[in-house]
């Protein structure tokens, strides 16, 4: 007899994960059928260290970079945004209780060859050497009026459309420098190329009042990161998915997807049928439904020591601004440790990524590179950037887009919406508006 399903999810990376939770807990049946022995798909944690050797084909012995199983790596590190979009799904889902985060350390921003902390206080952006004297009263000022402007009410506009007036023209409006604007742009709004200057402007005054409601939570910056790593993420989706019946096969050969009538019917695996009326998937399942629209490289690095000029800073993310290395968009570091759990005592996993702009990728990086040196070890990947042909309403199966150079999950989480909205019809939405407040921190 055929096993019939509400949904079937291929693939375990983060985002199958999530919308598999999600769609288990509103009452559908799911089935899950994952290639791979371990969860995580193209975003998976691996351990042992020996296992990161085998998997970038790297010669040499991890032996003399501690002990093996201490290592979770990230093959795509991000952090996430205190306030923002993930941890409203995490607490919505409760999936917190499975998890622990800690604070990431410091933001930093390269600027003429030298790295800045990214002010995360009154008393930081005073001492600040990122912007002159008056610089930084015009600065607090757009930062005030980013807090307190609302969309719902035109009132707080203060003659600021949001929907009309440019980026540009909303930084002019505020006197800001060219030094302020970068920084604001890249290390604050977090825009990772210049075309946001030139987009109607309420979009940078979201993401400005996201960061600053982010750092308002913990201090020292404001980005989290679990302990033990990202492979908890999956993880607990996938126990929040099993909860509520929610069927688990792993390291399960996919044969084919079955249509009818252009339309998804059932997923062969290892010669047997599971029916169900709709599909969510990666792209790697499915590869003549997607297309490619860049590449991303990640230089993955272990260090024996903190990032220089970073404070001794166990953690923390480093942006290099497009425009200080002459590039189209920006590079990012992300730097977790042993104090996450995912490092030797004493180690550090540095990641550079950036968006490939020419056929020496690893060139690319070398700015970033240079930032970490000495570098123990690196791992080089260059991956392909893949996105749907089409929204899946005709043929009900949805694929998810592959993950970006950016090293926090804003455009992941718009992506996981998006999906949301297109399967269910409906938009995804969070009962009462703090209770995300509550998300359990080691630091706080």
């Amino acid at each position: 007899m055929m096993e019939e399903y509400d949904i079937i999810v291929l693939g375990t990376g983060l985002k199958e994960c999530i919308l598999s939770g999600l769609m288990s807990q509103s009452g559908k049946k799911v089935l899950h059928i994952d290639k791979n022995p371990h969860s995580g798909g193209e975003s998976a944690s691996i351990s042992p260290l020996e296992e990161l050797y085998k998997n970038f084909k790297v010669p040499g012995s991890a032996k003399s970079i501690g002990r093996g199983k201490e290592w979770n790596i990230d093959l795509i590190p991000k952090f996430f945004l205190s306030n923002g979009e993930l941890v409203k799904i995490l607490v919505h889902t409760e999936v917190t209780r499975y998890m622990d985060f800690k604070v990431v350390e410091g933001s930093y921003v390269y600027k003429a060859g030298k790295l800045h902390k990214v002010p995360c206080t009154e008393e930081e952006a005073h001492a600040s050497d990122l912007m002159g004297m008056f610089d930084k009263r015009r600065f607090r000022k757009l930062l005030l009026f980013a807090l307190n402007f609302d969309v719902r009410n035109p009132r707080t506009y203060q003659d600021v459309d949001p929907n009309k007036m440019t980026t540009r023209d909303l930084f002019c409006r505020f006197d800001l420098g060219l030094d302020v604007m970068e920084f604001t742009g890249h290390a604050i709004a977090l825009h990772s190329s210049e075309g946001y200057l030139d987009q109607p402007c309420g979009e940078t005054i979201r993401r400005i009042r996201l960061y600053s409601e982010s750092l308002s939570r913990h201090n020292t910056s404001p980005y989290l990161y679990p302990v033990y790593g990202l492979r908890e993420l999956p993880q607990g989706f996938a126990r929040l998915s099993a909860e509520y019946g929610g069927t688990f096969l792993l390291n399960r050969a996919v044969d084919e997807v079955v249509m009818d009538n252009g339309k998804v019917k059932a997923v062969k695996s290892e010669g047997k049928l599971f029916h169900c009326k709709q599909l969510i998937c990666d792209p790697s399942y499915v590869p003549n439904r997607v297309r490619k629209v860049g590449r991303v490289i990640r230089v993955i690095c272990l260090l024996n020591h903190p990032v220089k000029n970073t404070h001794e800073a166990n953690s923390c993310q480093i942006i290099i601004p497009q425009t200080q290395i002459n590039r189209k968009s920006d590079i990012y570091i992300s730097v977790v440790s042993y104090a996450h759990n995912v490092a030797s005592d004493g180690m550090y996993i540095a990641t550079v990524s950036t968006t490939a702009e020419t056929s020496d990728p690893e060139k690319e990086v070398q700015p970033g590179l240079e930032l970490l040196e000495p570098i123990m070890q690196k791992f080089v990947k260059v991956s392909k950037v893949l996105v749907p042909n089409e929204d899946g309403k005709k043929s009900q199966i949805f694929v998810s887009c592959s993950y970006n150079a950016v090293n926090h999950f804003d455009a992941d989480c718009e992506d996981i919406r998006d999906m949301y909205r297109r399967i269910t019809g409906t938009d995804l939405r969070f009962g009462g508006s703090d209770r995300h407040q509550s998300l359990n921190s080691d630091d706080d």
